[in-house]
């Protein structure tokens, strides 16, 4: 039996905790930064901040105890917001066994180095290092709704985690391209922010589909750009995730683009979400770095950040977007 460590007890991370005490074959242990909702799940089996509906099914050890959580566990999953990744790992790197594996749930960049949450992962262990991503609601995940998702790692890494968390309602996909893989994951919720914004103005599904066409290319040459591969952003972690994210109704970030779509403030927006994590508004200032690094254009991706954090209009934005000079598709 495979012990199992998931930390970070948001919807994410409940989700797949629920997920892999379904499957049967584990023994799970589920780490929440916060004591009293760990407390919450053991004494109710409800995260009703996070994932309120959902029964963490009895099995699944909650505790707020971080070394008793990684203890003797065959994979550690962090499923924390990127901005806390380097924080929590740098507190169990001393703490782990040389084969333990540590895989990365979080789709985002580091705000001030640019890494990716798998290289933030790397500057602080030499653990074995894999990636979860893909196109995935956590209600849906939860209430055991077909979906799939990639692994991404070295490959008996990533065969690994395809093997551990692989069920009848959760197919896993590896691939070795983890730069691809967790690009596509971080940068499709920038352009879902843009399609909240677009959708938040009523601009109609011809401007919808356009953004989506446009926002994959954008991702892709950046992504190439940093070595990973092309064909990786037209999978799961890159169109399916892009399209999910930019149409379903439970995209934080498409709710937060629709709120800024009707004029309301972002500080204001974020604030109501409860400690809710849009990874979008933190990841378009670090996409942009990166772009910049190499050389690349991302006209979306700019448009966005003027919105979040100078104040732009997104109606300026758009007409600005539109009047772009005349380019080869």
């Amino acid at each position: 039996m495979s012990r199992i460590a998931v930390l970070g007890a948001g919807a994410w991370g409940t989700a797949l905790a629920i997920s892999l005490a379904r499957r049967g074959g584990h023994s799970v242990v589920l780490w929440s930064f916060l004591p009293e909702l760990a407390e919450e799940m053991k004494d109710t089996g409800v995260n009703s901040l996070f994932l309120p509906g959902y029964i963490v099914p009895a099995d699944v050890l909650v505790t707020a105890d971080l070394a008793k959580a990684v203890k003797a566990a065959e994979i550690v999953l962090c499923v924390t917001p990127s901005e806390h990744l380097r924080g929590v790992v740098g507190q169990i790197a001393p703490l782990l066994s040389e084969d333990q594996i540590v895989v990365s749930a979080a789709k985002g960049l580091e705000k001030t180095s640019l890494l990716r949450m798998s290289q933030v992962i790397a500057s602080l262990t030499a653990n074995p290092c894999g990636v979860l991503s893909g196109p995935s609601f956590a209600a849906e995940v939860a209430a055991g709704i077909p979906t799939a998702i990639v692994a991404a790692g070295a490959p008996a890494v990533a065969q690994s985690i395809q093997r551990v968390f692989s069920s009848p309602t959760l197919r896993i996909y590896t691939n070795d391209d983890v730069t691809g893989v967790e690009l596509g994951g971080a940068l499709k919720n920038v352009i879902a922010l843009a399609a909240g914004v677009v959708h938040g103005l009523n601009q109609g599904n011809n401007a919808a589909a356009a953004l989506i066409t446009r926002g994959i290319a954008e991702i892709t040459r950046l992504a190439v750009a940093c070595g990973g591969r092309r064909q990786t952003l037209a999978g799961l972690s890159g169109l399916g995730d892009l399209v999910l994210t930019c149409t379903g109704s439970l995209s934080r970030n498409r709710m937060v683009g629709i709120e800024l779509g009707k004029g309301r403030q972002l500080a204001t927006i974020l604030e109501e979400m409860n400690g809710k994590v849009a990874e979008g508004v933190l990841s378009t200032a670090a996409a942009l770095g990166l772009a910049a690094r190499y050389g690349v254009e991302m006209p979306i991706t700019e448009q966005m950040d003027a919105i979040l954090h100078r104040g732009k209009s997104p109606k300026v934005a758009i007409h600005e977007l539109m009047t772009r000079p005349g380019k080869d598709e």
